[in-house]
C-alpha cells in the first residue's frame, strides 16, 4: 500500500465547515478539540477614491486542514512514549491513547496543529484518516460531507499526478519542515 495523502481544492472550500463539524461528531470530541480546522484568511482593505467612492482591495479565501500524515512527522520524534506511530504501510500517523501520557509535546511540535490535547482524559489524538470507515471501503467523514467536494483523499503520488505538487499556501508553515502529504489547489488570492 502507498503513503495516504489528502487533496484540498480550496478554490472551490466556501467556509460551510461541514468537514469539521462532522470530523467532531464522528470522534465525539470535546469543546475547544477539532482534529479538522476551518480557517479564514483576510488582508485588505477600503481605499478613497478620487470622486469619493470607496474601492475595495479586499482578498479573502478559507483553508480546511487536519493532520498531514506528514513524510517527516514532528510529533512522532517528539513523543517521549512512543504513543505516536506511523504506519509503514500506509503512512497514516496515529496516537495510541493506551500509550500516550498527555505530555502535549505532540501538540507543541507539529506546525499545522494536528495533535489536540484532551483535557478531561488528559491525553492528545489526532486525525487517523478514518482508519475504521476506510477498512469498510468507505470515505474519510471529512470527504463524504464536503457538499463542495473540495476535499479528496487516496495514495499522495497519485493526487500529485492528478493535481499537482503545491503543498504549501499563504499562512501555512513550510513545507520542508515535515513534508506533508497534501496537495493542494490553492485559490488565486492564497498563493505564495
Amino acid at each position: 500500500m502507498a503513503q495516504l495523502g489528502f487533496y484540498i481544492n480550496q478554490s472551490l472550500c466556501t467556509g460551510c465547515k461541514a468537514c469539521s463539524v462532522s470530523c467532531k461528531d464522528k470522534n465525539n470530541l470535546e469543546v475547544g478539540v477539532n482534529f479538522r480546522r476551518v480557517y479564514s484568511f483576510e488582508e485588505g482593505s477600503y481605499i478613497m477614491s478620487p470622486n469619493g467612492g470607496l474601492v475595495t482591495n479586499m482578498k479573502a479565501f478559507y483553508f480546511t486542514i487536519a493532520c498531514n500524515h506528514c513524510s517527516n512527522p514532528k510529533c512522532v520524534s517528539s513523543c517521549p512514549t512512543g504513543a505516536i506511530l506511523k504506519d509503514r504501510e500506509n503512512g497514516v500517523v496515529t496516537i495510541d491513547q493506551d500509550v500516550c501520557a498527555g505530555a502535549q509535546l505532540c501538540v507543541k511540535a507539529c506546525p499545522y496543529g494536528a495533535p489536540q490535547y484532551n483535557k478531561k482524559i488528559f491525553k492528545s489524538n489526532k486525525c487517523n484518516l478514518c482508519i475504521d470507515l476506510q477498512e469498510k471501503g468507505e470515505d474519510p467523514v471529512c470527504v463524504s460531507t464536503c457538499p463542495m467536494r473540495a476535499i479528496e483523499f487516496g495514495p499522495i503520488e497519485e493526487l500529485r499526478k492528478k493535481y499537482g505538487t503545491i503543498t504549501q499556501i499563504k499562512g501555512m508553515p513550510s513545507a520542508s519542515i515535515t513534508h506533508p502529504n497534501i496537495v493542494i489547489t490553492p485559490h488565486k488570492d492564497a498563493i505564495l
